[in-house]
């Protein structure tokens, strides 16, 4: 990923720079060793140099060369620093010329000291610097004194300046990694959210598809029921009026072309409900009249007197509520025509402020309510079942009432939705 380049160029660069600090300390005091034996006469000092030298040698080697994990460790790394300090003190009291070894000093007590603790390290190394600079170790003076004062107050001031500007880039090369390192650990997440979302995506789009899937299933069940088994019904009821008229010539045509004006209606039907038109009764009419034309031709079917009462103020609703209540209006009319053996039949459309409700009663055999079968397809309680989906998809209620030997009223409630308004 991009993100996590930068940091590792910055982790390279420290792996690259460890090695320079560690071989820096030999450096320097190969060129101090070198001017000094290029300017030092007395035989004497010069074998104390040589080995003091040797010694500041040892030390590093003992400390950084053969322990690479000292600077990691902080007692350890201490030691060193303030043995290095002392070992470059008496080098630059016998030689000025080590003020040049001294100066790693100052790099060391960034890179070892622990916080505040560097600055104590920095003014260490000034006032090593400061004794390199005034000549070494000399008979003090006032003038040697005050010079002494001086170089070491600047050497402070512009080694820890440096050392305050060198901190702030420290501590955000520190926060700039860890936030590399946070952007990286949430470009992790974010890439393992994406594949869950990918795979939870794919899952809603299965279950999407298997409730589209049954959702068609019974819509296409209702209508089926509503149209074809209906029509299917009528249409062998009036074949089996034929039959029996057939010594009466004009009743037997009748009820033949009754059979065949249901058929036509059934098959104009089914073809609408597999486009999912709305009836045809609802396109040339309003609900009150679309229900008063399917209550006259079921009354003229059945030979049974029904009638059509409309309260309230009539007005146009949802294709989807007037679709719902013609055709619990048709199923109700079924049931009676099946299973009541009814004398009348009386529909009541309701139009009321946020509800409108239709009431089917009939005279008929009723039957008693917990013996009715409801289940999908078990024999006769399908209709019950696809009124009451298709009264609940619109967060409706539907309520039966029967009595053996009384009669029975079914009544529809459904939110009156107005027409124009959105799904």
């Amino acid at each position: 990923m991009k993100v996590i380049e930068p940091a590792s160029a910055l982790e390279i660069w420290e792996r690259r720079e460890m090695p320079i600090y560690r071989g820096l300390p030999y450096v320097l005091l190969g060129l101090s060793l070198i001017v000094t034996l290029f300017h030092e006469q007395s035989q004497g000092r010069t074998n104390a140099i040589l080995a003091v030298t040797a010694l500041a040698v040892a030390w590093v080697y003992c400390f950084v060369t053969r322990r690479p994990t000292t600077f990691d460790r902080q007692p350890l790394s201490t030691v060193y620093f303030v043995g290095l300090l002392i070992l470059a003190g008496i080098l630059v009291a016998l030689a000025p010329w080590y003020g040049i070894f001294a100066w790693v000093g100052y790099l060391h007590s960034m890179i070892i000291l622990p916080g505040r603790w560097r600055f104590v390290g920095i003014a260490g190394t000034a006032a090593v610097s400061a004794l390199s600079q005034t000549g070494g170790m000399q008979e003090p003076s006032p003038a040697m004194i005050a010079s002494y004062v001086a170089l070491f107050a600047v050497n402070t001031v512009i080694a820890g300046t440096m050392c305050f500007f060198a901190v702030i880039a420290g501590r955000q090369h520190e926060n700039r990694k860890a936030t590399l390192a946070e952007l990286a650990e949430a470009n992790a997440k974010l890439t393992a959210m994406m594949e869950e979302n990918a795979g939870l995506h794919t899952q809603l789009l299965t279950q999407a598809r298997e409730a589209g899937v049954l959702d068609e299933r019974q819509r296409m069940a209702r209508e089926i029921h509503d149209t074809l088994a209906q029509g299917l019904t009528g249409i062998i009821t009036q074949l089996q009026a034929a039959d029996q008229a057939k010594d009466n010539p004009a009743e037997w045509q009748r009820h033949l072309d009754t059979a065949a004006v249901l058929a036509r209606e059934s098959l104009s039907e089914a073809r609408r409900s597999v486009h999912a038109v709305r009836p045809e009764a609802l396109e040339v009419a309003r609900l009150p009249e679309a229900l008063e034309d399917v209550v006259e031709r079921w009354s003229a079917v059945n030979d049974v007197p029904a009638s059509v009462t409309t309260t309230g103020t009539a007005r146009p609703l949802h294709p989807e509520v007037e679709v719902t209540l013609l055709r619990t209006a048709q199923e109700g009319l079924a049931n009676v025509a099946k299973h009541a053996n009814a004398t009348r039949v009386g529909l009541t459309l309701s139009y009321m402020e946020d509800v409108v409700t239709l009431d089917v009663r009939d005279d008929g055999a009723g039957f008693e309510i917990g013996n009715v079968p409801e289940a999908a397809g078990q024999q006769g309680g399908f209709g019950l079942t696809a009124m009451r989906q298709r009264v609940r998809r619109l967060a409706g209620r539907l309520e039966v009432e029967s009595e053996s030997g009384v009669g029975t009223a079914i009544s529809a409630s459904v939110p009156a939705i107005a027409a124009g308004a959105a799904e």
